[in-house]
């Protein structure tokens, strides 16, 4: 019990250490795309940190089985370099034993996993879904700063007011730079550029909302040419374009688990089946990574680190890409993606016995040479 508890503990620590790693890098990237759509003016920079915390569990549910997997290599590694895991063979701990003793941790992980996989993650997806839908609902102002310049994100239109209130109904001190097409919209035909001293948001009875420009000057040419048209104007009307906001997820991700179930659909079964196999990844893994954890002391614990990576990243590809070809319909649904996992626990236990019964074999051998010697 006492190497139960002591193995265990490594493990978990390794393990918390790694995936809160990952978490950082991949939370930091994803932020900074959120970051840059708000600084487009796609997103309200308001709603950032809450798209993220939606987001959180979809990336622990991938994170923490690699989290394992390395957590294992790194702990059992480390136990290798240091003789540990000599002594503890030396008094019976045999791989096939410490591969149970794993999978205790791994099933706290697994457990973990499924109640991401099958419940925070979809509705998490969900409230992504209905954040950015709020998004894909404002105009260019609901998002405009003050004394910016933002442009739209196909880079079509740059504005900038100097002052905007409270309400964001009333501006002041406008610029826009607008380009303009032929009517299919194809070739461009030239710039349009509105200054104005104030204007106002205006809403209409179809839900469309119009810019009143009040009290300035339109200019239409082309970039190098000095053939610009002046107008003054004192009251003009520009439509707001609602800024389109890209999303990560699809809806099938967003649909509760129970309703996966009984499905006839194509897609919805592959999305059950992927949800259910990421908590089954995790003791795959475990399979996988503990006789890859066992090295040679004079090696180092990282000598096996990059191939198990690599092992990994193909298992989780291998994963994706029979999820596409199930959503195409190219592999039966009775098959799924479970042929995937049979053939890693194949590999796993190759390299759990493949040891053992090399050194068994190699101890025939020296047997039948002694005694044809």
């Amino acid at each position: 019990m006492i190497v139960f508890r002591y193995l265990s503990r490594e493990v978990l620590v390794t393990l918390s250490a790694v995936s809160a790693v990952l978490l950082v890098i991949i939370m930091s990237g994803r932020f900074i795309k959120y970051l840059a759509q708000a600084a487009q003016g796609l997103l309200d920079p308001g709603v950032l940190f809450l798209i993220m915390g939606f987001r959180l569990p979809g990336f622990l549910q991938l994170i923490l089985p690699l989290g394992l997997f390395l957590g294992i290599l790194l702990a059992y590694g480390r136990l290798y370099l240091d003789s540990e895991m000599t002594v503890l063979s030396a008094t019976g701990m045999s791989q096939q034993r410490l591969l149970v003793y794993s999978l205790a941790p791994a099933l706290l992980v697994a457990l973990l996993v499924a109640w991401l996989s099958l419940g925070l993650a979809p509705q998490g997806v969900a409230g992504q879904m209905r954040i950015l839908n709020e998004q894909e609902a404002l105009t260019e102002f609901d998002t405009l700063v003050p004394g910016r310049f933002q442009a739209m994100k196909d880079g079509s239109r740059v504005t900038y007011t100097q002052e905007l209130s409270e309400d964001r109904g009333q501006l002041g001190g406008i610029f826009i730079s607008e380009k303009r097409f032929s009517r299919d919209g194809g070739k461009e035909r030239g710039i349009t550029v509105l200054v104005a001293e104030s204007g106002r948001q205006e809403l209409q009875a179809d839900g469309s909302r119009y810019l009143i420009l009040e009290n300035g000057y339109r200019y239409d040419g082309n970039p190098g040419q000095a053939d610009y048209r002046a107008i003054q104007y004192d009251t003009y009307g520009v439509l707001l374009p609602k800024p389109s906001v890209s999303g990560e997820v699809s809806e099938r991700e967003a649909v509760p688990t129970r309703e996966l179930f009984g499905s006839d659909n194509v897609r919805l079964q592959s999305e059950l089946q992927w949800r259910l196999s990421i908590p089954l990844l995790v003791f795959v893994v475990t399979l996988l990574a503990v006789p890859l954890s066992r090295v040679n002391p004079r090696q180092g614990r990282f000598l096996k680190l990059l191939p198990a990576v690599f092992l990994y990243m193909a298992y989780l590809a291998l994963l994706i890409a029979a999820r596409g070809a199930l959503d195409k319909g190219k592999i039966p649904q009775s098959l799924g993606l479970w042929w995937v996992h049979g053939v890693f626990v194949l590999i796993g236990l190759l390299l759990l016995y493949w040891e053992p019964l090399r050194l068994k074999w190699a101890s025939r051998r020296a047997v039948r040479e002694v005694a044809s010697g």
